[in-house]
C-alpha cells in the first residue's frame, strides 16, 4: 500500500498574511497629504486647452450623430414608404 505524501500545512492563512495593521485617522490624513504633494498638477494653460478640445469634440460628435440619425431616419422612411408628419 502506498501512501500519498502529506502536504505541509501553512502556519499562517493567506488572509492573515496580507492583512495590514489599521491606521488611525490622523495617520491616514497625513498619508493622504503626503501623496497629494506627489501629484503633478496641470497648468492653467493646459487645463484651458484640454477644456476647449473637449468642447470641440462634443460639438463635432453631436453634429455627427445628428447627421447619422437623419440619414438613417430618411433611409428607413424611404424603404418603408412612411412619410413623417410635421
Amino acid at each position: 500500500m502506498s501512501r500519498k505524501p502529506e502536504k505541509p500545512q501553512a502556519t499562517m492563512s493567506a488572509e492573515t498574511a496580507t492583512k495590514k495593521p489599521r491606521t488611525g485617522p490622523v495617520t491616514f490624513f497625513n498619508q493622504v497629504n503626503q501623496e497629494a504633494r506627489k501629484v503633478t498638477w496641470t497648468t492653467r494653460k493646459e487645463t484651458i486647452a484640454a477644456t476647449i478640445m473637449v468642447a470641440i469634440m462634443v460639438v463635432v460628435s453631436s453634429l455627427f450623430f445628428a447627421l447619422t440619425d437623419t440619414i438613417v431616419q430618411l433611409a428607413v422612411s424611404f424603404i418603408t414608404n412612411i412619410k413623417q408628419q410635421p
